[in-house]
């Protein structure tokens, strides 16, 4: 099975200070969408394939982070079983014991456009791994704030963008720590539960602590001017929030804990609930948009992984179609069109209409 990357727009551009703004005023109302159909006509057989511990090398059933390199390699961060590289063939796994690794439970990992892989960890801070050289940043031998790296990306200079579980937001471009958090910016959180760059270079950061209700909302940094929509200013439903993704019209969709599906088009918000569409949770945690438009969710609260196509809402779950396990929060898309989702429980499953490639 090849794989190759699915190229999302969403590289940065240089970003140089921090000046706070004016938070945005609030915009006209969220819309209430007319609740659209809900497919059941779900497909089985060899549309999916689930790897596990019991039929694979993977050496976790529990996923907490998935990346894909330019060379269709998939990067699995797993709970407390530590790194898994699979090329279609063949498993590689990297642990404490058997590598520079850090730490064995990894929550991020980005790959730089020289083929680094960055790996975020839950306590033992930030790796790159070259291929064959280990490289660990940590709040004891770098400017790194937090040991607990929740999400990472990479701007187009090449910068590493990290996201802590609650020292906020740190810019690394290889020599340079720079830390932003709710003292010294507009941040208005130091939880970072998400971050995604868009085609403009902007960065949308996502905040909220993971284990509670609590957070500051979705924050929009274009190097510059700080941006701040939260349920006070704007149509956002909830202040806690996951990574936003970014449609081909460059419409914002975010996740939001307990408030549904938000879209934001820069003017208007709709926001999409159980109440008012097929939407099976109003927790939403994993988002991903595919080649055709479609909107991908799920949660780790396990309702399954849903799809959007504008107007139908198709659900799939353990019960209908071959999904292992309901619940999860990493969801990755090759340029094959297969839909990586990696579970919390249930091992790595790929999913492709038509057929995996």
């Amino acid at each position: 099975m090849k794989k190759t990357v699915f190229a999302f727009s969403m590289m940065l551009l240089v970003l140089v200070g921090c000046r706070p703004s004016p938070q945005p005023t609030a915009t006209s109302p969220p819309s209430t969408p007319t609740p659209a159909p809900t497919d059941t006509s779900i497909p089985h057989g060899p549309e999916w394939t689930v790897y596990n511990t019991a039929n694979s090398e993977l050496p976790s059933n529990t996923i907490y982070g998935l990346a894909i390199d330019a060379q269709g390699n998939i990067w699995i961060g797993t709970d407390g079983a530590g790194l898994a590289k699979f090329d279609g063939e063949t498993w590689t796994v990297y642990n404490t014991d058997n590598s520079g690794l850090p730490y064995n439970t990894i929550y991020a990992i980005a790959i730089d456009a020289h083929g680094n892989a960055w790996v975020g960890t839950y306590r033992g801070g930030l790796a790159k791994f070259d291929g064959e050289t280990w490289t660990v940043y940590n709040t004891d031998n770098s400017g790194l704030p937090s040991n607990t790296i929740q999400y990472l990306a990479v701007d187009t200079q090449g910068s590493i963008w990290i996201g802590t579980g609650d020292a906020g937001l740190a810019k690394f471009d290889g020599e340079t720590w720079t830390v932003y958090d709710t003292d010294n910016s507009a941040l208005p959180h130091n939880g970072v539960q998400g971050l995604t760059i868009d085609a403009q270079g902007n960065l949308w950061i996502a905040t909220g602590t993971y284990w509670t209700g609590r957070g500051g909302g979705l924050a929009k940094f274009d190097g510059e001017t700080w941006t701040v929509y939260d349920t006070e200013n704007s149509g956002l439903p909830r202040n806690k929030v996951f990574p936003v993704a970014v449609d081909a019209q460059g419409n914002i969709w975010i996740p939001t804990y307990g408030g549904g599906l938000a879209k934001f088009d820069g003017v208007n918000w709709t926001v999409y609930t159980t109440a008012n569409s097929g939407l099976p949770s109003n927790h939403v945690q994993a988002l991903a948009v595919d080649a055709q438009g479609n909107i991908w969710s799920g949660c780790w609260s396990g309702v399954g992984l849903t799809k959007f196509d504008g107007e139908t809402w198709t659900v799939y779950d353990t019960e209908n179609s071959g999904l292992p396990y309901n619940g999860f929060d990493r969801l990755a898309i090759d340029t094959q069109g297969n839909m990586w989702i990696g579970t919390h429980g249930g091992g790595l499953a790929v999913y492709r209409e038509g057929g995996v490639k």
